[in-house]
């Protein structure tokens, strides 16, 4: 059944997993998608960059480690990208009344190319409205770990890409910046130690998500 069917809302539920590498976003993720299913609900995944024909090309540019990129372009390549994803991907499914759940969305920006590469946070989170519409989620699982022993994790899936090639400071602060997101939106944000059990980390996702699904619209959301 789609979100829409279930008469709770009259639009689906935006789902998104942040954290730094190798912090187990891609298998809590399906984990969730797993559950959404079972319970009945019809469910959109997608991931950034990516979900469409231009974010899979922009995904191959940005984390090609042959590619010398300026933290600028780089910015502006992943804003096309989601701008993309947003109108052809998010928004129409969650008029359909689904439930999106993407891997990574624009606190990746703010973490990465702000406090990461040292953009100026005002002028990524204006930029980032404009691609979206303003579009936000309503909830956000943190998957939280040690750089160094999430880019060791990453290093044994196989050749690193462009930003896992990056040093641990620049990794550090990407965590720190992630870390400082969450705590300006603790309503938001679900923050959770990656080192856990994974099955752990599941049901707290998945009871996180329940009472989202559970509570009502607010008039004049999106």
């Amino acid at each position: 059944m789609s979100r829409q069917a279930t008469g709770e809302r009259a639009r689906g539920l935006f789902l998104t997993f942040e954290g730094p590498e190798g912090a187990g976003k891609s298998t809590q993720l399906a984990a969730l998608v797993r559950h959404l299913h079972g319970a009945g609900y019809t469910v959109t995944e997608t991931r950034e960059p990516g979900g469409t024909l231009l974010g899979t090309q922009v995904r191959r540019v940005v984390l090609d480690p042959e590619v010398e990129m300026e933290p600028l372009p780089e910015f502006l390549l992943y804003s096309a990208s989601r701008a993309q994803l947003v109108a052809e991907v998010i928004r129409p499914a969650l008029a359909r009344g689904e439930v999106v759940v993407c891997d990574r969305y624009a606190d990746s920006t703010l973490a990465y190319q702000g406090y990461g590469r040292g953009l100026g946070l005002d002028f990524l989170t204006r930029v980032t409205a404009e691609a979206t519409g303003g579009l936000r989620p309503d909830l956000t699982a943190l998957l939280d770990l040690d750089p160094a022993l999430g880019l060791a994790r990453a290093a044994r899936r196989g050749q690193p890409d462009r930003l896992e090639r990056a040093d641990l400071a620049f990794h550090t602060r990407v965590r720190e910046g992630f870390l400082t997101l969450a705590a300006a939106e603790p309503g938001r944000f679900l923050v959770l130690d990656a080192t856990r059990p994974v099955a752990e980390l599941s049901a707290d996702i998945w009871e996180a998500t329940q009472r989202r699904l559970a509570a009502p619209l607010v008039p004049g959301a999106r």
